[in-house]
């Protein structure tokens, strides 16, 4: 017996349209290659985040509570090859992935879409051994264009700015929708169920209070993949609102026309998008006037409200150092890097960067108000020395972004950067090869996941 629900609107029919019936050849190529980087962006730091606490626990977590005796219905949990559920193993991940905050973005949003839809993508293949490499990535750009709306849409109908968790759902409904071919009206209840069930939590909450819950993207992806499920097996949800209201309309009018996948952004360091035209501005003053970090007197930061509200002290764990401000600025200035060492174990005790720390003051400044979040990630560093020479950056936004995007040179650099210590060079580089040969007419996505499955 079904339920009648409103007539779908055009968002919707659109939406259905570009999801179960577009065609790999539809999306552009550079789409396609750009995918194929932030696939290989996200995989790196999903391996660097494998061992540290909190994926242990998310994992922890996954066996105890999102095990299944149905073989049809599940997945080995990414670098770590233990069985789980199709959601509980995307859970895994995405929790995993969002407590090391170095997977890409996208700025109208303020927050993340890879870190929900890529885990999707690979326990979703595991049950299709003959999905194409181009097939797997028109599915991640399924997922990229509709998450990114969706959060768009959220933001500009809800009063309160929420976690990437309650919007990257939908665009794991949609990628999920397409490679299990569900049809029109299990999609249409998928979306809904998910959009009721999304976690709509506060992110100004986790910036003031930096937790292990970070962006909320870890229960996004159990949402969107347990919606899915939940459609196709008959239960039933109200229309998405931020899909279907019709003061939302024109978020969606673009679909399958303009490409914001090829936007997203990726970020240099492993810390919150919103202290990165700081940390950039350290280094740009480092290296052009050779700055010792010892005879330096005064550090001031202007930038937007939100990047001036990160954690402002020396962390005490390493999700408050990827939410920091003043923290991340300092390693940058004594030592030119951030990385894992810094933002965690004998790096948030540094006194090096102690002292840095508390000679730094963040200013809230409205020219930089004023391009957030459409325009980026603006800011200005300023630096005194103990013998009176000041040192401007002048106003940068965050590198990395759409303006000045990272070549694929960078962007491979940067993987090899996070993965190789953990997976091993020759694991890492087979994982490299196999990600960016997917664009080729004869891939398979199984070659990906044999490589990304197995335990570190």
């Amino acid at each position: 017996m079904s339920i009648a629900i409103p007539t779908p609107s055009d968002a919707f029919t659109r939406l259905a349209d570009f999801a179960l019936r577009g065609r790999p050849d539809a999306i552009p190529q550079s789409t396609l290659e750009r995918a194929a980087l932030l696939l290989l962006d996200t995989l790196g730091i999903c391996a660097a985040a494998a061992p540290i606490q909190a994926g242990q626990i998310a994992r922890a977590t996954t066996l105890a509570l999102y095990g299944t005796s149905d073989p049809a219905m599940s997945a080995p949990m990414l670098f770590d090859g233990r069985p789980a559920s199709l959601a509980g193993a995307a859970f895994a991940a995405a929790t995993q992935l969002d407590n090391l905050d170095g997977h890409d973005g996208y700025n109208p949003t303020k927050g993340h879409i890879g870190v929900a839809v890529v885990p999707a993508l690979s326990v979703l293949a595991q049950h299709l051994p003959g999905l194409t490499g181009r097939e797997a990535l028109a599915a991640l750009v399924t997922g990229y264009e509709v998450a990114g709306r969706a959060g768009v849409a959220l933001h500009a109908s809800a009063c309160d700015y929420h976690t990437s968790g309650a919007w990257n759902a939908l665009g794991v409904v949609a990628l999920a929708a397409r490679l299990r071919d569900l049809s029109d009206g299990q999609l249409r209840h998928a979306l809904g169920i998910a959009e009721y069930h999304g976690p709509r939590s506060q992110m100004m909450r986790e910036i003031a209070n930096p937790t292990m819950l970070h962006d909320g993207s870890g229960m996004g992806a159990l949402v969107g993949l347990s919606s899915v499920i939940m459609a196709e097996k008959g239960f039933t949800g109200a229309p998405a609102i931020t899909l279907e209201a019709p003061d939302v309309a024109s978020h969606w009018a673009d679909l399958g026309h303009a490409w914001i996948t090829e936007d997203q952004y990726v970020k240099p360091y492993p810390i919150c998008r919103w202290a990165h035209a700081p940390i950039d501005g350290a280094k740009l003053l480092r290296a052009r006037h050779g700055i010792d970090h010892e005879k330096i007197a005064r550090i001031t930061i202007r930038s937007f409200a939100e990047s001036i509200a990160l954690y402002p002290g020396m962390p005490d764990h390493s999700a408050r150092a990827q939410y920091a401000l003043a923290f991340p600025v300092a390693w940058m200035l004594v030592e030119g890097h951030i990385g894992l060492d810094q933002i965690s174990g004998e790096g948030l005790s540094d006194p090096r960067v102690a002292r840095l720390v508390a000679l730094t003051e963040g200013v809230v400044e409205e020219r930089h108000q004023a391009k957030f979040p459409a325009r980026g990630r603006w800011a200005d560093i300023e630096i005194e020395m103990q013998d009176g020479s000041v040192y401007a950056s002048g106003d940068l936004n965050a590198s990395g972004g759409p303006d000045a995007p990272f070549d694929a040179q960078t962007i491979r650099e940067k993987y090899m950067a996070f993965a190789g210590p953990v997976l091993g060079q020759t694991r890492a580089e087979a994982i490299r090869e196999a990600v960016l040969s997917l664009t080729a007419p004869d891939a398979r996505f199984a070659s990906v996941n044999e490589l990304i499955t197995p335990a570190l």
